[in-house]
């Protein structure tokens, strides 16, 4: 009856995905203080709990990453957390069910924040922003949150998310009103963007870049307007400038790695991805929960990671030359030494080897004088080269031979 209860509420859960219904009310764990290793942290990097924070997520290298803003009005890398589960492939969410993980520029506010959610803890997204609703996209329920299960969400295990949701709350505390959560399919490198030049989401992506390269420029909030479709990210002159000669240097990097061989790809998922760290957990986790990692969702095709194609310069997935077909390609016409046997060594066995051979076996020195096998060397020529006629080789005397045989044989039975 226990396990029975225990499999329904499991299904339920996989059902309800990042749906948070507050299942955990009364409960004191968003209350559990940042960890002393990440506040010691926070000390060495010259940080405060009270010190606002934004977050940024990428979803091939699986990992989230916290920030804090300094005194001087910067943002500095505190701590990169590995993600445990996402869902979908790469590309933005559009609609209700996709199990997409939205890729843009969100915000999340204290409302957001939910200290009694199914999975441990969780905050909102907030998915879909004025950019998604320009376009007509739909869904919600967008979280960051514990456990390991997702459809459409970031799952961080419960450690991580406790973790996260501290530090979230400390900021929101010490007075700070949202915070910015950046999500990227991956991060804006010129590699990345070499391999993914031909994905049909890359206009899309590299308007994020637009906002991901601001960041990297400012190193402070990225100021975020919607118009004609597009992200819009700074009016400021200087840093625009800033922000095109960066853009400019990337794609001359984009340039040369196609220059040099660095072909197009597609990753295909079977459904999301994790982190590295996670890969062999999740791969061997039996049933539906795990001790450490909570409800885990969907371990086919975690162990192999995603599966890449190759595109052609059109886009689409390149049919590679079969092997044996490249081997025969690489063969080289030219002309090779071979040993052909005479018609006599070519003989089958039961006319070559006479019958008091086989009578006598081994005894070599009755038959040391028998005629040994002779061979010819040849030429052969290209297969591209027409053969040429070979000359008949001339009888040989039959009874000669006969009659040498008859003598021996003579000679073995006296």
């Amino acid at each position: 009856m226990l396990k029975r209860i225990a499999l329904a509420a499991s299904l339920a859960l996989a059902l309800a995905a990042c749906q948070d219904d507050n299942l955990a009310r009364g409960s004191t764990r968003h209350l559990a203080p940042i960890p002393p290793a990440t506040m010691a942290l926070m000390s060495n990097k010259g940080m405060s709990k009270d010190d606002p924070i934004l977050i940024r997520a990428y979803k091939k290298e699986s990992e989230l990453e916290v920030w804090k803003r300094g005194s001087n009005g910067k943002y500095a890398l505190l701590k990169t957390y590995p993600i445990c589960r996402w869902s979908g492939q790469l590309g933005p969410k559009t609609r209700e069910g996709d199990r997409q993980v939205p890729e843009g520029f969100y915000t999340v506010t204290p409302a957001q924040m939910n200290p009694n959610s199914s999975y441990y803890l969780s905050f909102d997204t907030g998915y879909p922003n004025a950019y998604d609703r320009s376009l007509g996209r739909n869904g919600g329920d967008i979280m960051v949150h514990g456990s390991c299960s997702s459809r459409g969400c970031f799952a961080m295990t419960d450690q991580n998310i406790a973790e996260i949701y501290a530090i979230a709350r400390e900021a929101f505390a010490s007075g700070q009103r949202a915070f910015q959560f950046q999500s990227f399919p991956f991060r804006m490198t010129a590699e990345n963007l070499a391999k993914h030049r031909l994905d049909p989401n890359i206009a899309f992506w590299k308007n994020l870049k637009e906002g991901f390269d601001t960041f990297e420029v400012t190193k402070e909030e990225v100021p975020v307007a919607v118009a004609n479709g597009r992200y819009h990210f700074n009016a400021d002159p200087e840093v625009a400038s800033a922000v095109a000669q960066k853009r400019a240097q990337d794609e001359q990097k984009v340039a040369e790695l196609a220059a040099k061989g660095v072909k197009p790809i597609k990753l295909v998922y079977h459904d999301g991805d994790t982190h590295e760290s996670f890969r062999t957990a999740l791969a061997n986790a039996s049933g539906v929960t795990d001790s450490k990692l909570g409800y885990v969702s969907r371990t086919e095709g975690i162990a192999s990671g995603p599966q890449q194609i190759a595109l052609d310069d059109s886009g689409r997935e390149r049919i590679e030359t079969p092997p044996a077909a490249l081997a025969f390609a690489s063969m080289r016409e030219e002309p090779a030494e071979v040993v052909r046997p005479t018609a006599a060594a070519s003989a089958p066995a039961s006319e070559a080897t006479p019958f008091y051979t086989k009578m006598f076996g081994n005894v070599a020195d009755l038959f040391s004088a028998s005629p040994q096998p002779a061979t010819e060397t040849v030429q052969v020529a290209p297969a591209t080269a027409p053969a040429a006629s070979p000359a008949k080789a001339p009888a040989r005397p039959q009874k000669r031979v006969q009659a040498a045989t008859d003598v021996k044989v003579a000679q073995a039975r006296n």
